[in-house]
């Protein structure tokens, strides 16, 4: 601890003298500036969606509970299962692998899915041959239903306007690494379409996302939203009025601070490319260029920060699939994300 010296000021300068030193001597009642924090700043609303404010939170996980046991796939056992997630319970389906748990446990991915309109959305519907594939290649899955889907709790909110999903997500990490089975350090989560935004949310949030997969993404900086938009056909503005019942942020948010721009504070702010040096995990990106929901160039912008910046990712294109990357693109795109989640986990 520094201590402030009252000597005598001839003293200081005898010894200044003697020991060599040289250059203008501060007077010793003087205060020197101590350096300060820079502080998060101030926004009239959608501050729980700014960056630095989603950095602060502390999300925990609970015990993963197995709700119902379903019929084992070709070599993984899987169930209904559910975990706490602020509060809310949170439904999944799970995958095991059969046979003896490795030294240090099993990789585990959390897998986030798309826009699904919630009061259709089935733990076991959608996404079967996605989950099949990483689990026949010895991963432990957890497909989360996103609050507000199927038997979740909680209100559904979307992913571009609330941090809500990306909380579902990085709580469902936490609840797995409370699995003994599971290496709480080899962890990777996996998105699709809407959850390509909560994934690289939840990336900057949580050190502990080792990896991460987007398929067919959306939404990275908000100026991109406005450039390409998004054209989902399930999108109906009955289904918007059921998934915000209370409000719609993104209108608010607009209201408040204008159209999406990055030179705007605020907008800054919320954008998850203005603040890419925070990534520390590698990420692989898959997109079709025939993806007539979600526009490839959401796929490209992002490549081109992540390259900017000198963050380790991967990029591949498909000439046909669409938004799902279906086959005969569906198997090439699954491989290299297997292999890379088994280099990076």
């Amino acid at each position: 601890m520094m201590r402030r010296n009252h000597l005598p000021v001839l003293w200081i300068i005898l010894f200044a003298l003697s020991t060599g030193l040289s250059g203008s001597l501060i007077a010793q009642d003087e205060p020197t500036e101590e350096p300060t924090e820079e502080s998060t700043p101030e926004f009239e609303v959608g501050q729980e969606l700014t960056i630095d404010v989603l950095r602060q939170r502390e999300i925990e996980g609970s015990d993963i509970l197995v709700e119902q046991t379903l019929q084992n796939g070709v070599n993984y056992a899987q169930y209904i299962a559910s975990y706490t997630s602020e509060g809310n319970k949170i439904y999944g389906l799970l995958t095991i692998p059969l046979g003896d748990v490795p030294e240090g446990g099993f990789k585990a991915i959390v897998f986030n899915h798309g826009f699904i309109p919630p009061a259709t959305y089935r733990t076991t519907e959608r996404y079967v041959a996605y989950v099949d594939a990483l689990a026949r290649s010895g991963f432990v899955v957890f497909k989360i239903d996103l609050r507000g889907h199927g038997d979740s709790e909680g209100e559904p909110q979307g992913s571009y306007f609330s941090p809500d999903y990306a909380i579902d997500a990085i709580s469902a990490l936490k609840s797995l690494q409370r699995m003994d089975i599971v290496d709480p350090q080899g962890i990777g989560m996996w998105g699709h379409s809407m959850a390509g935004n909560l994934v690289l949310r939840a990336m900057l949030m949580e050190p502990d996302v080792k990896a991460g997969v987007i398929w067919a993404g959306a939404v990275y900086s908000y100026d991109d939203l406005t450039r390409y938009g998004i054209s989902d056909p399930s999108f109906t503005p009955s289904v918007a009025q059921q998934q915000f019942p209370t409000r719609r942020m993104g209108q608010i948010l607009r209201e408040t601070y204008g159209s999406p721009d990055s030179s705007v504070p605020y907008w800054q702010a919320v954008s998850l490319t203005e603040h890419i040096d925070l990534l520390e995990s590698p990420l692989q990106l898959h997109h079709a260029l025939n993806d007539d929901v979600v526009n490839v160039a959401y796929s490209y912008d992002l490549s081109t920060v992540l390259q900017q910046h000198g963050k380790f990712h991967e990029l591949y294109t498909y000439e046909g699939g669409g938004h799902n990357i279906s086959s005969p693109y569906f198997e090439e795109a699954m491989r290299r994300t297997i292999l890379f989640f088994q280099a990076h986990l």
